[in-house]
């Protein structure tokens, strides 16, 4: 059943995703409906969730309350999501990399290294253009600057930015 729910969501989402942003004039219920289609495909999604135009994520990610996954966000792989989350566009999470560590044989022919879950506190506010890496856990409160590359955890209340990310201030 949960292969047929998750199924029946990806086929629906392919039509929802091409709907209009949220914020556009022309409303068709674009928010709605893909909200509809996330609790079928996600593993856990709450209430009143945005997910935009384009977005590509897995079912085995999880959306808290009153979060949203950009337009043309990218998240291949486990990435849980608290509440309350913003994230702007083109934002791109990635839970696995490619496996480099032997010499002898080349680089596309190692396959990839485990996947490492991506965690997202809550009340965390990510930039347009963000790129968080493998096994990263940004903490509560965070805030992540437009453009930035974050190679490592991002403590609570802490706004990092650039490539790769560091620590600009606390927001406490």
């Amino acid at each position: 059943m949960k292969v047929v729910r998750i199924l029946l969501g990806r086929f629906l989402y392919f039509f929802f995703s091409h709907l209009p942003v949220s914020w556009s004039r022309v409303n068709v219920g674009q928010k709605a409906l893909r909200g509809f289609c996330g609790k079928l495909i996600l593993a856990k999604c709450g209430k009143n969730v945005n997910i935009e135009k384009g977005a590509q994520f897995s079912s085995t990610s999880e959306l808290g309350d009153n979060s949203g996954i950009g337009v043309n966000a990218r998240m291949s792989g486990k990435v849980i999501i608290g509440s309350n989350v913003m994230m702007g566009e083109n934002v791109t999470i990635i839970v696995r990399n490619h496996a480099f560590g032997r010499t002898d044989v080349p680089m596309n022919q190692q396959g990839f290294e485990e996947e490492r879950p991506v965690i997202i506190g809550d009340d965390v506010w990510i930039g347009t253009n963000v790129t968080i890496l493998p096994g990263v856990k940004i903490g509560n409160g965070a805030i992540i600057g437009a453009g930035s590359v974050v190679t490592k955890d991002v403590a609570d209340y802490c706004i990092v930015g650039g490539n790769p990310a560091k620590v600009i201030k606390s927001r406490k």
